[in-house]
């Protein structure tokens, strides 16, 4: 009989638990029997917290975490990721030489996946170094409505990925959206667009109700429209495969309400702020790596 997974979330703050409960939430919830789950933290209220919301485990300890998990996610920031590295390091190696191997998966931005292999080696002395391009790297990068099933996963793998892994890890993380796989060089790129991006969206329905408000609407129902108006927009453009321009376009009568405002945001230069948001979480991925 095949050994049970382990999934071990090290990290349980806002990104980790919104994956964790997206992906592998969705994923076992009608097979809790596949999939073990756990988080561990350095605030053990939130580890349990988070293992509450799935009915998971708790782990004391990172160290605990790594030598549990075949799935070791890496939740945690870039600041404290080499710490984190550090702690758990002398536990993969000696896994390694044990041939079992887990697979790391990191979603801190601007880690290069060849600096988590070298940490990895080059933590404690307790086992000695795996070649480094055999340490099975993913790193992700993820966004908060993961969490409601609707997220953008954007991943990209070390060098001689195992492949069962690789399709294993796709099944989970598509249960919290859409998934896509880029070469490591794009991926910060892609923080600023669909990592930071919610947000950005969140700022833009929150302006578009005030709008509302300011024309005589109701909060509530302002808000309403926005959000659903910024949805059924999005869903346009992914399910007519048609440039956002021609969208825009089909909206856009001549003298009409729409090119109006449109008029307005170009003189505020929308276009080239939203560019500029984008460019500066770019910018903000590169100097954490």
């Amino acid at each position: 009989m095949q050994r049970l997974k382990t999934i071990a979330c090290i990290g349980a703050g806002n990104m980790g638990t919104a994956l964790m409960k997206g992906a592998i939430g969705k994923t076992v919830k009608n097979a809790r029997d596949n999939h073990a789950i756990g988080f561990a933290d350095t605030d053990n209220a939130k580890a349990r917290a988070a293992a509450k919301v799935l009915g998971a485990k708790v782990f004391t300890t990172n160290a605990e975490a790594a030598k549990a998990g075949d799935y070791i996610f890496l939740a945690v920031k870039p600041q404290v990721l080499s710490s984190v590295l550090a702690e758990i390091s002398p536990v993969i190696r000696e896994r390694y030489v044990k041939s079992d191997s887990p697979v790391l998966i990191s979603m801190a931005a601007g880690f290069p996946i060849k600096k988590i292999q070298a940490q990895i080696n080059g933590g404690g002395n307790e086992a000695p170094a795996a070649p480094q391009s055999s340490i099975p790297v993913m790193r992700i990068m993820p966004n908060t409505p993961s969490q409601i099933f609707h997220g953008m996963i954007v991943y990209c793998v070390s060098p001689k990925f195992p492949s069962a892994k690789l399709a294993e890890l796709e099944k989970i993380l598509s249960g919290a959206g859409l998934t896509d796989q880029v070469d490591e060089e794009f991926l910060d790129a892609v923080t600023g667009i669909s990592g930071s991006g919610p947000a950005f969206v969140f700022q833009f329905i929150e302006a578009l109700a005030d709008g509302g408000v300011l024309a005589g609407l109701p909060r509530d129902k302002a808000l309403l429209y926005a959000a659903q108006t910024v949805k059924g927009a999005a869903a346009m453009v992914l399910e007519t495969g048609k440039h956002p321009g021609e969208l825009k376009d089909m909206v856009a009568s001549p003298g009409g309400t729409t090119i109006q405002g449109i008029a307005a945001l170009e003189r505020s230069a929308f276009r080239g702020t939203v560019i500029s948001a984008v460019e500066a979480a770019w910018q903000r991925a590169q100097e954490l790596g």
